[in-house]
């Protein structure tokens, strides 16, 4: 399936007539943003995740150059950047950075580049929990090596983006973003093994269903601190279990039962942490089962469960979060919803039937005003291709 035309296309290929006329050699590409079904937290324990490319997302429009100079409008910023490759350092502006990281990655290949001029936006918000940097890193990287011949994978692709955020930009960011950004598939969403990188696709057609996202508006501050937090939490009840039993690597190898077995033995708040990983995982291959069941009941509660986990178990939530769940849990309609991402804010995502998706957006809206006076951005998303020229 074609990818359909972005709904920014026309208006940033204005902007780049009229700065840079119509050179050619000129590509568009579009790189979408992401959900994530189920599986949080479960990256860096080399565990499962479940996401899907969505219809949100950043559209490029870039033309080769005669020189080594880079000239990049970000057009919903109303921002330009200029460079050269031997000016390449990191710019107080921010969002060049994501794509001078991807412009280091290639050059440290071995790979030589001339320059381009990049006209980019989208309809992907900022700060809500959909990746619109691995949007960002990994389109850039698929335009340079589509319009340059580069010879890149799509995997090698992968890496560029994740590298260019780690970096360059310097945030620690797991592959799970960039993985799905390069190899989503229209209606289906994609189960990656992070610690193999094998990945296999689940059936995500149904024209009644789609995805709604609340954001709760608050800012994940939290995050980052707490993040870190639980990643030493999760090593360190490992390093536990590995005294007795030398082939688990990780807390993927871990069996509930066994897990059981330590319950004495773990500090009592890392035996929670570890329990909401070992489950959480198993959500994810039971989700898995439930799409190609056709299961939605089953792939609702799921995710109701796993928002109990990440809120309980985890302690990863927060009171806007909950409060956004315990409301669409009284909207017919809504077949599940949770909380998505690394938590203390951000998005709840909701499986809705979309003949309720309107009563939806005017109850949460409502209900929520009533208990923090604010409005909640809603985002209807449905399940589209991963990154590529249009």
């Amino acid at each position: 399936m074609s990818n359909p035309r972005h709904p920014k296309q026309t208006v940033l290929e204005n902007i780049f007539t009229d700065r840079f006329g119509n050179p050619p050699g000129t590509i568009t590409v579009r790189s979408p943003g992401r959900i994530n079904l189920i599986g949080e937290h479960t990256d860096y324990n080399e565990g499962f995740v479940l996401p899907g490319a969505i219809d949100l997302g950043v559209c490029f429009i870039t033309a080769p150059r005669d020189d080594s100079s880079f000239h990049f409008i970000a057009a919903d910023m109303g921002e330009e950047f200029e460079c050269t490759l031997r000016s390449l350092k990191k710019s107080p502006m921010g969002w060049p950075n994501y794509l001078l990281g991807v412009i280091e990655q290639i050059l440290k290949s071995g790979r030589t580049l001339p320059g381009c001029d990049v006209v980019f936006g989208g309809d992907i918000p900022i700060g809500a929990g959909l990746s619109s940097s691995a949007a960002v890193e990994a389109g850039f990287a698929f335009a340079l090596n589509t319009m340059f011949s580069l010879g890149f994978s799509l995997n090698e692709l992968v890496h560029i983006a994740q590298n260019a955020e780690r970096e360059f930009v310097g945030v620690q960011c797991g592959i799970m973003d960039q993985f799905v950004n390069i190899f989503g598939k229209d209606k289906h969403v994609l189960r990656l093994d992070c610690r193999t990188l094998d990945y296999e696709y689940f059936p995500f057609d149904y024209g009644h269903i789609c995805f709604v996202l609340c954001d709760t508006g608050v800012s994940r501050q939290l995050a980052t601190s707490e993040y870190n937090t639980r990643r030493s939490q999760c090593e360190t009840g490992i390093s536990v279990l590995q005294k007795d039993t030398a082939t688990i690597q990780s807390l993927r190898d871990v069996t509930l039962e066994h897990l059981e077995q330590y319950k004495k033995i773990l500090d009592p708040l890392l035996y929670k942490r570890c329990e909401y990983v070992v489950r959480e995982n198993a959500r994810v291959l039971s989700a898995c089962k439930a799409l190609l069941g056709n299961d939605l009941l089953l792939m609702g509660r799921l995710m109701v469960e796993s928002h109990a986990g990440l809120r309980d178990g985890y302690e990863v939530s927060c009171r806007e979060l909950d409060l956004l769940v315990d409301i669409a849990s009284t909207i017919p309609g809504v077949i599940g919803s949770r909380m998505m991402g690394a938590g203390f804010g951000g998005c709840t995502l909701n499986l809705i039937e979309k003949l309720q998706v309107a009563d939806f957006i005017q109850v949460v809206n409502c209900e929520y005003q009533k208990v923090t006076h604010r409005d909640v951005r809603t985002y209807v998303v449905e399940i589209r291709t991963g990154t590529r020229c249009v």
